[in-house]
């Protein structure tokens, strides 16, 4: 079995379901005003690049990068099938994501996840990235259910431009 990333740029039913799971999967973390995953459709809208790792052609972990400004996107929808959690699957589609920001000259990608215990794993996974607690961002408020976490990319290294005589 081998985990392969792959770009989601029209609907398919298994990611759209799987995506439903995460949905359904929150709903006890917080009040429905402090749940901030976007839906499916809104994954596919521009300015937002959604990615599904798949194990024998099978939806098992979602992420998706959204644009807050110039520079700064936001880490959306980062899920991993349950049954699969602690194999390393998030960990490898957050490299994967985190490789594409820098690669288009994102510098900086944000995230806001819960704060309920629920949530531990992720916020361990993403401190280990090098994520840091800050403030809200975009649109965001502060809010007791919300953790917000962000990491400065390095610069992409851009060859120098030859002099001309």
């Amino acid at each position: 079995m081998s985990f392969v990333i792959r770009r989601v740029e029209t609907a398919s039913p298994a990611v759209a379901a799987f995506l439903a799971a995460h949905h359904a999967e929150m709903e006890h973390t917080a009040p429905p005003e402090s749940r901030h995953a976007l839906v499916f459709e809104r994954l596919l809208a521009p300015g937002v690049r959604l990615f599904a790792g798949f194990l024998d052609d099978r939806p098992v972990a979602t992420g998706a990068l959204a644009t807050v400004d110039e520079g700064h996107e936001e880490l959306k929808s980062m899920r991993t099938d349950p049954a699969l959690r602690g194999r390393g699957l998030g960990r490898s589609l957050l490299a994967f994501l985190l490789a594409d920001a820098a690669a288009r000259g994102i510098r900086r990608v944000s995230l806001e996840t819960g704060s309920a215990d629920f949530f531990v794993p992720a916020r361990a996974m993403y401190a280990a990235a090098g994520f840091r607690e800050c403030g809200p961002f975009g649109g965001y408020v502060l809010d007791p259910h919300s953790t917000f976490l962000t990491l400065d990319l390095p610069a992409a290294s851009v060859a120098p431009v030859p002099r001309t005589r």
